[in-house]
């Protein structure tokens, strides 16, 4: 049932109320489906206008249950809608499809994994050098402080193939490892050379057993 609330299962609900008074209209007082459909909307609506065709019995009662249900409905709706506008839902999604097509669109760039303090320099000399480039952070904070400036960033792990393949390793110039640990940048180097053996590739190493297994060309 996750998957259907929200917005979804809104939509869902609305569009079951409208076939479900359609066909009610229809089937019961033997209605064009136009007809029908005109007096659901208004029905559902609560605009006052007058009936399309005069009701018998059995339609008079189905209209007040469309009534209640329309109106449960259609509130429920209104109300999920402002709730997304005032709490950002809104603008959350449209800066997630903006940040989806800056992904799809970037080309020739590199992808900085980890905004510590050492990624938070490697990304400003890249800006100034204006390298594009993509940030890979899992901190909040550093999430944070990498979108106050301006930067591309996702949150995800980086070592994830799936991962690099959605900051486009494929058309990638290079790959800079500076996550937290050895280990960490170890294992983002050796899946992004797994995905692109030709890749250039930068790890930030602190122990020097860590050069022995990063790869980089």
């Amino acid at each position: 049932m996750r998957g259907w609330q929200g917005p979804r299962l809104a939509f869902f609900l609305m569009a079951a109320v409208l076939v479900g008074g359609t066909a009610g209209y229809v089937l019961i007082e033997g209605w064009p489906i136009w007809d029908a459909f005109y007096m659901t909307v208004t029905t559902v609506a609560t605009v006052g206008f007058r009936e399309v065709h005069p009701l018998d019995g059995a339609g008079q009662v189905f209209t007040i249950i469309l009534i209640f249900s329309g109106v449960g409905t259609a509130f429920y709706s209104a109300t999920l809608l402002a709730t997304i506008i005032v709490e950002g839902g809104l603008h959350r999604r449209f800066e997630q499809r903006r940040i989806n097509r800056m992904l799809h669109d970037i080309r020739d760039h590199f992808i900085l994994c980890g905004y510590g303090r050492i990624g938070s320099i490697i990304a400003n000399e890249l800006h100034q050098q204006g390298v594009p480039f993509v940030v890979i952070e899992r901190n909040p904070e550093r999430l944070r402080g990498a979108r106050e400036r301006g930067w591309l960033v996702i949150e995800a792990d980086a070592s994830q193939e799936d991962v690099l393949t959605r900051v486009g390793i494929q058309r990638a110039r290079g790959l800079i490892a500076a996550v937290g640990t050895d280990a960490e940048n170890v294992y983002t180097v050796l899946t992004a050379r797994v995905m692109r053996p030709d890749l250039f590739i930068i790890a930030r190493v602190e122990a020097d057993d860590a050069e022995d297994r990063k790869s980089t060309r």
